[in-house]
């Protein structure tokens, strides 16, 4: 398992990720990142809650009704214009924390 403080800055990023290619629900986002983690991952509700809130607040996804009005009450989350940059910005700062922080990781001979 890893530490949810090692991962609090990439969970936008996770999140974000996952509305790329398609408009998703909260327990359907959680169930992705436990499966893509392998396990190694499972984010907790208010984790996941508390970054849908973060995310809409600053404009990075909006939040729609279930779009079959037949189905189960759902809010579905898409990513906007805005969060498709900022998810972007993210990946590149992902790239630059990685080759500093592997600079501090001894590798054993």
């Amino acid at each position: 398992m890893i530490s949810s403080d090692i991962i609090r800055g990439y969970t936008d990023t996770m999140i974000l990720y996952l509305l790329l290619d398609e408009d998703s629900y909260g327990y359907e986002i959680s169930k992705r990142i436990r499966e893509i983690s392998e396990e190694k991952y499972i984010i907790k509700e208010t984790t996941l809650y508390s970054a849908f809130n973060r995310l809409e607040k600053n404009g990075y996804i909006a939040s729609v009704a279930s779009p079959d009005p037949s189905a189960k009450r759902r809010t579905y989350y898409r990513i906007t214009t805005d969060g498709l940059d900022y998810y972007k910005g993210k990946c590149l700062e992902w790239e630059v924390t990685k080759e500093v922080v592997e600079k501090f990781i001894r590798k054993e001979k």
